[in-house]
């Protein structure tokens, strides 16, 4: 295996993922790409030629940390789609060590998830936080990871 073919296969036991074939994947949707949850931005294939099969490149950005991530595998391949939730919470305050308060919609209060690690949205968090501004903040949940 050289290491263009560097792609993370699905295996039964994951929970947190389902298998899709290569050539199923599309843009716009989600893919496990070197060990992290990545949104599909771009997606290319190969045709078949005289020694192979047809090649699928895929392009996509990291739902947590915005980081660009490509892989290269044949069309055939079972690759790990993460299952990518959302959840809905009012804001109510934001400690001194950057911790959340949050708040569900049937009124459940959650204090584990501090600030983003993104300087540009933690800030305007904190800025409609100060401001007194009613604040609804979603939060993405994939493969054991939510922010």
């Amino acid at each position: 295996m050289s290491s263009d073919d560097d792609y993370d296969a699905a295996d039964s036991g994951a929970a947190d993922c389902t298998p899709i074939e290569a050539g199923a994947a599309r843009k716009g949707g989600f893919l496990v790409i070197k060990g992290q949850p990545c949104k599909i931005v771009d997606v290319s294939k190969a045709k078949v030629g005289k020694h192979g099969a047809a090649k699928c490149h895929f392009v996509g950005i990291d739902i947590f940390t915005a980081k660009k991530y490509e892989a290269i595998c044949p069309a055939s391949a079972q690759l790990s789609e993460p299952i990518v939730t959302r959840a809905d919470y009012q804001l109510c305050d934001i400690s001194e060590d950057g911790f959340l308060s949050l708040m569900t919609k049937d009124g459940d209060m959650r204090d584990d998830l501090k600030l983003p690690e993104d300087e540009s949205i933690a800030k305007k968090l904190q800025e409609r936080f100060d401001a007194g501004t009613d604040t609804l903040v979603t939060v993405l949940i994939a493969m054991g990871r939510e922010q």
